[in-house]
């Protein structure tokens, strides 16, 4: 380390791998790392990752980085939101993580969601925002009810990067905008809702501005290097996609799509996760289920790599067959645990590329539905979207989304955005960048425009509608299979 080049880190714990960028104070990519890890099924709906994969991997990304001979300045980690990790006193996990898919607490979600007031919502969080099978406090009290040895012996309930900055820095802390659902718009724990819960507010961490130092490397190549707090993929991936300005808007895909925009405007529309303001921003945000996971599942169906699905992907007519992405459920704007997967149209010619573009359709559409409830909520339709990530990599996907959407996507060259946006802030929190909008303006550069072919945006408008009809219909058996 014995360069004069300043270099920040910066790490993303998804929801399949670890991603994570070493990059100059200019933005110069020096060295990128990643790798995917199991994820576990023991169950229909449970869905479990071991934490010390995520630790084996950031800390091999970190060892790796440090052959580079840079001057690391900060390190920034982002992760996956909705993931918990339930640690006793020594900070060891006392069962698996429970990944924001697993369902098993959706009977306690509603239960629970029922029994709360929407004025009292928004008075306490500020935004309808719904409490499901992924909330905190639903997995809390499952745990409460059907492991209470766990949650007797459980002294934090911990995101993933918050449990991996723990074990690198010896601090637990835990931030305002990761912990949505869970603080008002005064970026604190909102107690009247945690008293639903005996016990919840002792167990979750206390909360810092994601740009403050979380704490410095205990040990390593990089010891004694700054760890800033950071905050969840959603907002790292919007900084990585160069969105930091009001009126922006975004479309980050991954494992699911999340449609974003960043407006002062609150308007109290169910089904969208509006976050307290911070840093003068204020994000809207509709995160779906199923995204890339969806063409990932076809993949594995047909044998075929994701790739070649995409370049075989028939054309879109009207007798098309419509697919519902809801693999495991649906969350924004439905917030439907019940829901699930439906093909309809299918004929004896469908064949792996007509179920490919379905597919992908389906995935537009439910981005489309939720980006409706997203603007609606921010009372803004942005005229393009910032996009990105791993899902947006085949061109094909991307036209078939600007055509569902109407409008155009500009794709940013950030494959990885949430490693990307975790960079920014490790570098803004040090002061080694500017502010996060320049900084987020430097590093991520355009790749390529899609924009809707009139044609094909107005057969989306007949077939989304299609779509939403579809929806309605199959809901009752669907829950009945469920």
């Amino acid at each position: 380390m014995g360069t004069s080049r300043s270099a920040v880190v910066g790490v993303d714990i998804g929801t399949t791998s670890v991603k994570a960028v070493l990059l100059t104070a200019a933005g110069q990519r020096l060295a990128s790392y990643g790798q995917g890890y199991p994820t576990h099924h023991p169950a229909p709906g449970q869905v479990e990752q071991a934490p010390s994969d995520w630790l084996h991997h950031v800390e091999t990304a970190l060892a790796a980085f440090a052959t580079h001979g840079c001057d690391v300045k900060a390190i920034g980690i982002t992760s996956q939101v909705n993931t918990h990790v339930f640690a006793g006193a020594d900070l060891a996990p006392l069962c698996p993580a429970l990944v924001w898919q697993d369902a098993r607490a959706a009977d306690v979600a509603a239960a629970m969601d029922a029994a709360i007031d929407p004025a009292d919502k928004l008075a306490w969080l500020g935004a309808p925002i719904p409490v499901d099978a992924s909330h905190a406090l639903a997995r809390m009290e499952w745990m409460a009810q059907h492991r209470p040895a766990v949650w007797a012996a459980t002294r934090a309930v911990m995101a993933p990067k918050d449990w991996v900055i723990a074990r690198l820095t010896g601090r637990l802390q835990a931030d305002p905008l990761a912990s949505v659902g869970l603080v008002g718009t005064d970026l604190r724990y909102a107690d009247a809702l945690l008293s639903r819960v005996p016990g919840a507010a002792a167990v979750l961490p206390p909360l810092a501005d994601p740009l403050a130092l979380a704490g410095m490397m205990q040990a390593g190549p990089f010891a004694g290097v700054p760890v800033v707090t950071g905050t969840m993929d959603a907002w790292a991936s919007m900084f990585g996609l160069g969105v930091a300005s009001p009126g922006q808007g975004f479309y980050l895909s991954g494992t699911s799509e999340v449609l974003g925009l960043l407006s002062p405007n609150r308007v109290p529309v169910p089904g969208v996760v509006t976050f307290p303001e911070w840093a003068g921003l204020v994000l809207h945000a509709g995160p779906t289920q199923s995204g890339g996971a969806s063409l990932d599942w076809l993949a594995r169906l047909t044998g075929r790599p994701v790739a070649e699905l995409g370049a075989m992907a028939a054309p879109i007519t009207t007798s098309s067959p419509l697919f519902l992405p809801h693999l495991q459920g649906e969350r924004a704007p439905l917030w439907d645990a019940a829901a699930r997967g439906t093909f309809a149209g299918l004929t004896l010619a469908s064949d792996a590329g007509v179920m490919a573009s379905a597919v992908m359709e389906g995935v537009a559409f439910s981005a489309r539905w939720a980006l409706e409830t997203v603007e609606a909520s921010g009372a803004h339709s942005p005229p393009a979207l910032q996009a990105g990530g791993g899902g947006m990599q085949l061109d094909r996907w991307c036209q078939i989304r600007a055509d569902a959407l109407g409008r155009p996507l500009q794709r940013m060259q950030a494959a990885d955005a949430g490693a990307m946006g975790a960079a920014v802030m490790a570098g803004v929190g040090t002061g080694l960048m500017p502010d996060l909008a320049t900084a987020a303006r430097a590093l991520v550069q355009p790749d390529r425009l899609f924009t809707p072919v009139p044609a094909a945006s107005a057969l989306a408008n007949q077939r989304f509608a299609l779509f939403k009809q579809l929806y309605q219909s199959a809901r009752p058996t669907n829950a009945a299979l469920a």
